[in-house]
């Protein structure tokens, strides 16, 4: 593969790339909407959409890793590099790549914001169940034979008043 072929697929791989990074933006937006309004329908939804688009950009990375494998680049970013300067010395694509490196970390923090409001339903789940089974429990106590004793909740201790 000469230069100009790797350049244009490699071109052709970041605007793939992108556009799925952008779609992913936007479906991390909804997602954030949803999760504020408790719609579980619609989040189910969006949350396969998100799948869908996490696996195209898993499908363009493998690409780029092939195209730096057959010309003979490491898979590491050092190797991403050294393949765009060896068939794109005039840099023409470093556009391309700093938005696509934008949108994926603004992905990112996208991700991370719709993970802290899920950490923090699920804290407030967990606290409200341990209160109802905290409640709801009554102490393990031995009894005279050494065994345990049933709880004493709904018995009648004394029949005299």
């Amino acid at each position: 593969m000469n230069q100009d072929e790797c350049r244009e697929q490699l071109g052709r791989l970041m605007v793939e790339e992108e556009a799925a990074l952008s779609e992913l933006s936007a479906l991390l937006d909804r997602e954030h909407g949803f999760l504020t309004e408790n719609d579980v329908v619609a989040l189910e939804g969006v949350s396969q959409e998100r799948q869908y688009c996490v696996a195209r950009i898993f499908r363009v990375d493998e690409e780029r890793r092939a195209l730096c494998t057959q010309v003979g680049y490491p898979l590491d970013p050092k190797g991403l590099e050294q393949l765009l300067l060896w068939c794109d010395p005039k840099g023409t694509l470093a556009p391309t790549w700093a938005k696509c490196s934008a949108t994926a970390l603004r992905c990112r923090s996208l991700n991370d914001r719709n993970g802290v409001l899920v950490g923090a339903r699920l804290k407030h789940v967990q606290e409200r169940l341990g209160t109802l089974i905290a409640g709801r429990r009554e102490p393990a106590t031995y009894g005279p034979r050494g065994i345990y004793s049933q709880g004493t909740a709904g018995r009648v201790l004394a029949t005299e008043a």
